[in-house]
């Protein structure tokens, strides 16, 4: 992690986020340079990525959050969790794989219920659960 530098994105780092968002198999929509926190290489190589996504319900989204592989286990995704969530206004919402709720519960995240959901994250996980079967988390850090 001492290699690596995290600042905003530039207009100049959107071919390379959104490479590697594709590269880990994360949904591509809805990617915007101007709302992402990257982490850069001495090089000048992406090694990760994250943004908070703004959704219609007023609700926002820890979102694409993504750190190529030969950076994984080094850190990388934990400090840019960290720095992007710095003044940050709660609540911040996320949506993961169920076996990732442990890493985000790390943060201050917290599973919610449908009952607690806001009307954008009630309708993704309806359509998961439908399309998908499930295994999807929405979680919450108040």
């Amino acid at each position: 992690m001492d290699d690596v530098v995290l600042r905003p994105a530039t207009k100049d780092d959107f071919p390379a986020i959104r490479a590697l968002i594709r590269a880990v198999g994360i949904n591509p929509i809805g990617l915007d340079w101007r709302r992402f926190l990257v982490a850069v290489t001495r090089a000048g190589e992406l090694s990760g990525c994250v943004q908070v996504k703004p959704h219609a319900d007023g609700s926002r989204e820890l979102a694409s959050l993504a750190v190529r592989g030969q950076d994984r286990g080094q850190g990388v995704a934990r400090a840019l969790i960290e720095r992007l969530l710095e003044g940050q206004p709660r609540p911040v919402h996320l949506m993961c794989r169920a076996g990732l709720g442990l890493f985000y519960n790390q943060h201050g995240f917290r599973v919610v219920e449908e009952n607690e959901m806001t009307p954008y994250f009630r309708r993704v996980s309806r359509l998961f659960r439908r399309f998908a079967g499930g295994g999807l988390l929405v979680m919450r850090l108040d």
